[in-house]
């Protein structure tokens, strides 16, 4: 909010511009003053809430001023109304009241009555339970009411501050007054707040747990009978929300529903801001969204930092210590979210991964799918972990600390290492060759005779341990009915570190998918790539086609095909040669004809040398001067 505009209206002689004049001078003026005021703006140095710049405006209720009035009314953000006696206080209801809505405005309106100093107006219970509780039933724009006396100068600073605070800190979006309850909207941000304030996830704040609320939210520790002084107000109300372990969600809204009946909604929104959440309480963009732009060539994996949160947060939420989350653990962690993220939705989540005996995902298959996650859509793991509360180890860092770029891979068919330990590798095939329960046997699970056929992409994620004990993320995609728009487009072939051409070796016409394929789409050659022969325990069968299969990858100048069967122990070779191809991607290229040695090393080595022997002679001329 960068200016509160408040608009100063009511009827002739109910004092507008004596109380803006009290605000100014800080005394009542008792000479005449001019009829309408200029606009006053008040620096946010002067002591305003949220530091906004305040700008007054004051109005005429005169007939001939109508369309003045009416200008500054729509292009005010609040709305100070002005009554001083029983004719004006009539008035509210019958005519200022039907004419702010008559003009189509959606703002809030504080309920001035003035000239309080007359003895005539009664004392301030009576004015409040006579006029102003019955309009506040009436209009649900009136957010707040004040008596004054610009003559005494009374609450002339704190009618304006009551302006301030309900466009700064609105009631509005917090609290429904004709249900006398928080909205629907706040409960559930409420509850988000506490259960990432809840750290051990017991469901209760324990003073711990509220202690360290407090710093976060307000910057001070509360004093020594203030948790008490808070815990009796939530008894009086909800006994059963306080126990020995501390204030459970029930009381933690409770709370902060007295907070916002008691006119302290300045409070509620102090927290809500605290964790993110806008006027109209939703998350801040940015926030959900930081700009993460991933370089080209590259790619979006978990940080160190990435991976500990999400270690952290299985564990905290495996109640049960079985080793897998249940559908009840995956909800009560799901809760401050939108629920599972749209791609896990169509990927059938969780099958798309590692599960137990009982088919609950473990922590491998759940590391694993945030690994998926973050290389094939980085922006949707930044918003979960906004929503779950990932906190970056430096405090001046954002949520994007929690992921990493990888070092662009821009030559594939360059010697070496790639820098990644997330891969995808597309599984290609003819319908019936096998890809399925290959992808099954790379998630451990039992074989199964029935044909299924894929219609739809389907992914699968494990953990691959690497020669050398390295680990890495492998990601194996069938790509179903799609294939030919797949392969067709760049971007998605761009993502892909490997393609795995499998056949039937007991089908005679399955290899002549992968020539066609191949002739049909010339540009996979730039893409490294593995043939692989799967139904290895079946009959071997000759190929109804041109070229044999071993004898096809012999003229490629690659190696021939594995014969492989996901009924053998030995699948899991399999996946680790795939995983090792992605990683050195030089040693999987087709090599149509003889490829040129690369002889950069040897040019560096040999520049080094003779670097090195001009130095020498340099200093060897010049020691024989010397001599």
């Amino acid at each position: 909010m960068a200016s509160v505009r408040i608009c100063v209206c009511g009827d002739l002689e109910v004092g507008k511009s004596s109380i803006i004049t009290s605000l100014v001078k800080d005394v009542f003026v008792t000479t005449k003053i001019q009829p309408v005021l200029p606009q006053i703006t008040i620096p946010p140095s002067i002591g305003t809430p949220e530091n906004v710049t305040t700008t007054i405006v004051d109005t005429s209720a005169l007939p001939q001023e109508r369309a003045n009035l009416n200008k500054e009314i729509r292009k005010s953000n609040i709305i100070l109304l002005v009554y001083s006696d029983h004719y004006s206080y009539e008035r509210v209801g019958l005519f200022w009241m039907p004419h702010f809505r008559s003009l189509g405005v959606n703002v809030p309106v504080v309920l001035c009555s003035n000239k309080s100093d007359l003895a005539a107006n009664g004392n301030t219970a009576q004015v409040v339970d006579d006029e102003m509780l019955p309009l506040m039933a009436e209009f649900k724009e009136i957010d707040s009411c004040i008596r004054t006396s610009a003559k005494e100068h009374h609450n002339i600073n704190e009618v304006f501050f009551l302006c301030q605070k309900a466009v700064t800190h609105p009631i509005a979006p917090l609290y429904d007054s004709k249900e006398s309850n928080l909205k629907p909207v706040a409960v559930s941000a409420l509850q988000r707040v506490f259960y990432l304030c809840d750290r051990d996830q017991d469901g209760y704040l324990s003073d711990k747990e509220i202690h360290d609320f407090q710093i976060k939210c307000f910057g001070k520790p509360l004093g020594s009978d203030d948790l008490d002084n808070i815990k009796q107000a939530i008894q009086k109300y909800s006994p059963e929300a306080v126990t020995e372990q501390g204030i459970d969600e029930r009381g933690f809204v409770l709370l902060n529903k007295l907070f916002a009946e008691k006119g302290r909604h300045e409070t509620v929104w102090i927290i809500l801001r605290t964790f993110n959440y806008t006027d109209s309480l939703s998350l801040r963009d940015n926030f959900l969204n930081p700009r993460f732009d991933v370089p080209q060539h590259s790619s979006a994996e978990l940080s160190p930092a990435g991976y500990r949160f999400f270690v952290d947060l299985f564990l905290l939420f495996d109640k049960d210590n079985d080793g897998g989350l249940n559908d009840s653990e995956l909800s009560a962690l799901f809760s401050p979210t939108p629920g599972l993220p749209p791609s896990w939705v169509d990927s059938s989540f969780p099958s798309s991964t590692v599960r137990n005996e009982a088919g609950h995902i473990t922590l491998q298959g759940w590391l694993a799918q945030w690994s998926m996650t973050t290389f094939t859509e980085p922006r949707t793991t930044l918003a979960y972990l906004a929503y779950l509360g990932f906190e970056p180890p430096d405090p001046r860092s954002t949520i994007t600390a929690a992921l990493k770029f990888t070092k662009a891979r821009k030559r594939r068919k360059r010697p070496g290492r790639v820098e990644r330990n997330v891969v995808l590798a597309y599984i290609l095939g003819a319908p019936g060759s096998g890809k399925s329960s290959l992808l099954d046997a790379f998630l451990s699970r039992p074989f199964s005779e029935t044909y299924h056929p894929t219609i739809k992409p389907r992914t699968a994620v494990n953990s691959v341990e690497l020669p050398g004990g390295k680990q890495c993320y492998l990601i194996l995609e069938e790509l179903g009915e799609l294939e030919p728009a797949i392969l067709e487009n760049k971007t998605k072939l761009d993502a892909c570190d490997m393609l795995v051409y499998t056949y039937d070796s007991s089908d005679p016409n399955s290899f002549s998918h992968i020539s066609s394929l191949r002739s049909k789409h010339p540009h996979l050659d730039d893409l490294p790539a593995l043939y692989v022969a799967l139904k290895a325990d079946n009959d071997k069968t000759t190929q109804r086609s041109e070229v044999q299969p071993d004898e096809y990858a012999t003229m490629l100048g690659m190696n021939k095909p594995l014969h492989v069967s996901v009924t053998w122990q030995s699948i899991s070779e399999l996946f680790v040669q795939i995983a090792e191809a992605a990683m050195r991607p030089s040693t999987a290229f087709p090599k149509s004809e003889e490829e040129g040695i690369d002889r950069t090393n040897l040019y560096i080595a040999l520049g080094a040398v003779i670097c090195a022997g001009a130095a020498f002679v340099a200093i060897w001329r010049r020691v024989g001067r010397a001599e």
